[in-house]
């Protein structure tokens, strides 16, 4: 008998055993994301390759995101934000749970909240994508100002800014470049008249690698992965500066698997995973310890590059009226 309370001891531990191990396999983080799917598919498929942790990726746009992580506070069915603006992460920080990374410390301060409720993974910086068989490479704008010339006339692609976050900012950018008020529209009236306003951002760099324009104003990652694919592209950092847009990752307060969204929120931002990044997508990363000049893409360092000041929330608290002032202006350049 006493065999037998043994045996089925040992079976009851067998089961218990089992089941823990079904519950570990099983174990998933629900993921809201405005990123491309080619980098959600590559971090999920490489995150559950290592955790053990599935993925289940909700894709959105990042108004539609951050919309849903609102109507579900009191229930919370995500787990964690990813590839969403600074803007959006600071004005939603109630909703996210409060989470140091350990990584914090590779990442400057200015791309984390200091109440550790969100930090930075990636910058896009605003640049100017030329097609060098369009434009031969000597030929094409150094800075922001050449750009309104008139020997690019109707040879730029742009995002209408309505359906553009990064085109938003490049507009209100070039308004404080070129001294506000009336003098500054001036400058973006000329500027809007040279060019092709398209719906889509993907639109840009795609007219722009495959030829249909000479020049587009984009974001730096979309120009290295065109040049990587033999895409005769040159990315433009103009001389007369930039802005780095970041976006970044946040833990969902009262989410499913808190636990295991902040083992993500660790695994998008470690070094070797940046690095995997840059190699397959060029996202610029927020970590500043990458020596990105020898790396695929031999993107210049943040330090080397002319970085201007940016007023994003006075931007972001003023979109309303000045998206009306830019739907007037294109429409007159039309």
């Amino acid at each position: 008998m006493k065999r037998n309370n043994l045996g089925l001891a040992a079976c009851a531990a067998a089961v218990l055993v089992g089941w823990a191990g079904f519950a570990g396999a099983q174990q998933s983080v629900v993921l809201y994301t405005s990123n491309e799917a080619t980098l959600n598919k590559l971090i999920a498929a490489e995150f559950e390759k290592e955790t053990g942790i599935s993925v289940n990726v909700i894709s959105a746009g990042s108004g539609v995101v951050i919309k849903r992580v609102q109507t579900e506070k009191d229930r919370p069915q995500g787990d964690l934000l990813w590839g969403i603006s600074r803007s959006l992460l600071q004005t939603n920080a109630e909703y996210f749970d409060s989470y140091a990374s350990a990584h914090k410390s590779a990442i400057p301060a200015e791309y984390r909240d200091p109440q550790d409720r969100w930090i930075g993974t990636n910058l896009h910086l605003l640049v100017v994508l030329q097609n060098t068989k369009s434009i031969p490479e000597a030929q094409g704008p150094k800075t922001w100002e050449d750009l309104t010339t008139s020997k690019f006339k109707g040879n730029i692609a742009f995002t209408d800014p309505a359906n553009s976050g990064s085109a938003y900012s490049t507009v209100t950018l070039l308004l404080d470049m070129w001294g506000g008020g009336n003098a500054g529209w001036s400058k973006v009236e000329k500027l809007f008249a040279n060019m092709r306003m398209l719906n889509r951002s993907s639109l840009v760099f795609q007219g722009v690698g495959n030829g249909e324009y000479g020049l587009g104003v984009s974001l730096e990652y979309a120009g290295y992965l065109w040049a990587s694919n033999g895409a005769p592209v040159k990315v433009v950092y103009p001389a007369d500066g930039t802005i780095p847009q970041m976006e970044g990752v946040a833990v969902i307060k009262g989410g499913p698997n808190t636990a295991g969204a902040r083992k993500f929120v660790d695994y998008v931002n470690r070094k070797d995973v940046r690095e995997m990044i840059l190699k397959q997508t060029f996202r610029r990363p927020a970590r500043q310890d990458l020596d990105l000049p020898n790396l695929p893409g031999k993107m210049p360092r943040l330090s080397d590059l002319k970085i201007v000041k940016y007023d994003e929330a006075g931007w972001t608290a003023k979109r309303g009226e000045t998206m009306d002032r830019i739907k007037e202006t294109i429409q007159k350049t039309r």
